[in-house]
């Protein structure tokens, strides 16, 4: 019975070195712990996360900028306490409207 099969086999199946190439290439490709799939996988994940770690740090730079200037310049100071907080100079009135739709 296994006979007529292994004579039905193309001529290249029949060589051993090839068929353990064969059944090896398989191995790695499909049922390997480190196959090709997850290798894949695990490729455009380090691409993703390097995008995030590239746009962290333009923001962390961005956000050095803006402390560094809100530290050393008086101007900026006082419009990010008016802003935030509705500071307001000793001879200054602060109104504050509120939308009655919010």
């Amino acid at each position: 019975m296994l006979k007529e099969y292994y004579d039905k086999l193309p001529p290249i199946l029949k060589n051993k070195f090839i068929l353990v190439t064969l059944i090896l290439i398989v191995w790695v490709a499909f049922f390997d712990s480190n196959n090709w799939i997850k290798q894949a996988k695990l490729k455009s994940e380090i691409e993703d996360l390097k995008e995030q770690k590239n746009y962290y740090q333009d923001e962390i730079e961005k956000d050095s900028v803006a402390l560094f200037d809100l530290t050393n310049n008086q101007e900026t100071q006082e419009k990010f306490a008016r802003e935030k907080y509705l500071m307001k100079k000793e001879n200054e009135d602060v109104i504050v409207i509120i939308d009655s739709d919010e």
